[in-house]
């Protein structure tokens, strides 16, 4: 698959809002409810007290998200989303290894291929620059670039999920896709993932001086 295609709180994130900056949509969300059945349910706590920062941990099988009061709906929404992903991508560095990677290979192929692929080797590299994955059918190998560790666990698994899906067809014809419909949050995974080539093609624009 080509890539062209804070601080701790109670174990979660602390994120300070800059009105200069767009975050991330948070596509699916309402509030205490999954954006998709592999999801946690997530809950916003208000308080007066919070003047500027945002934060997140997880408490059992939900995600508490704490925002100031006076945030409108449309900034918690889009800031659920950030504080999702970034709790994502904190889980997704410290835990998935090359072990994590093969087993939640086969769950994933379990969960949406129907078990029908099964990888030999599932492991991260260094040496893909302009793709996020491949695979070698012949060999049922499954390489991931290490650009994917940190970023949000649904992208590593759409990644993944694809180079699984070219172990029972090669090409990217209508076959392929059909089989990656299963998964919830395939074009949010490919939104984050364009949007990332497009960012690393930008250039630098100097910080404004803060007033």
């Amino acid at each position: 698959m080509r890539a062209g295609g804070a601080g701790g709180v109670r174990g979660g994130i602390l994120f300070e809002p800059r009105t200069c900056g767009t975050p991330a949509a948070a596509t699916g969300y309402r509030r205490g409810v999954p954006a998709d059945p592999s999801q946690r349910a997530v809950e916003v706590r208000r308080s007066a007290r919070r003047r500027r920062t945002v934060s997140a941990y997880r408490e059992g099988d939900r995600t508490v998200v704490l925002i100031p009061a006076r945030m409108s709906e449309a900034e918690e929404r889009r800031w659920v989303g950030v504080m999702l992903d970034k709790l994502a991508a904190q889980e997704s560095r410290r835990t998935l290894g090359d072990t994590e990677l093969t087993e939640r290979a086969g769950r994933l192929s379990e969960q949406y291929l129907g078990g029908r692929a099964r990888p030999r080797s599932v492991r991260w590299v260094t040496n893909q620059n302009t793709r996020w994955g491949s695979c070698t059918p012949a060999e049922g190998s499954i390489r991931l670039s290490h650009r994917l560790q940190g970023m949000p666990e649904y992208v590593v698994e759409y990644v993944l999920l694809h180079e699984l899906a070219h172990l029972l067809v090669p090409g990217h014809g209508p076959r392929f896709w059909e089989l990656l419909e299963a998964y919830p949050r395939t074009e949010r995974a490919r939104g984050f993932l364009e949007g990332v080539v497009a960012a690393e093609r930008l250039p630098r624009i100097p910080a404004a001086r803060e007033e």
